[in-house]
């Protein structure tokens, strides 16, 4: 059972970046398509960005240019480098297989854009 642990979140002001690091322990975690989430009080846990086993990125409209998710198979982690953040990229962050979200859901990390 693959076990996800977020960090990386924080305040930043807007036009700012961050990086967020998603942690993956047990399984078989390097044959997992994975992806970012991001989730605001009272709304659905909705897809930033998306990676292949093999590197193929895809990412939403909101964020393309500004994000860019990668991973390391080697050591069990997926990254989300953000750029020329949003207040409206305020939410909290997770990480999980793609498309499913099948894993157990980790405690996400706060991003908090301020204007």
């Amino acid at each position: 059972q693959v076990q996800l642990v977020e960090s990386g979140g924080g305040l930043v002001q807007a036009g700012g970046s961050l990086r967020l690091f998603c942690a993956a322990s047990g399984g078989i975690f390097s044959a997992i398509p994975m992806g970012w989430y991001r989730q605001t009080p009272g709304k659905q846990r909705d897809l930033v960005a998306s990676i292949t086993a093999r590197g193929n990125t895809n990412y939403a409209d909101s964020v393309k240019g500004r994000f860019t998710i990668s991973r390391d198979n080697a050591k069990n982690a997926v990254y989300l480098q953000m750029t020329s953040l949003k207040p409206e990229d305020t939410a909290v962050y997770y990480c999980n297989a793609y498309p499913t979200g099948f894993l157990t859901w980790g405690q996400g990390t706060q991003v908090t854009v301020s204007s």
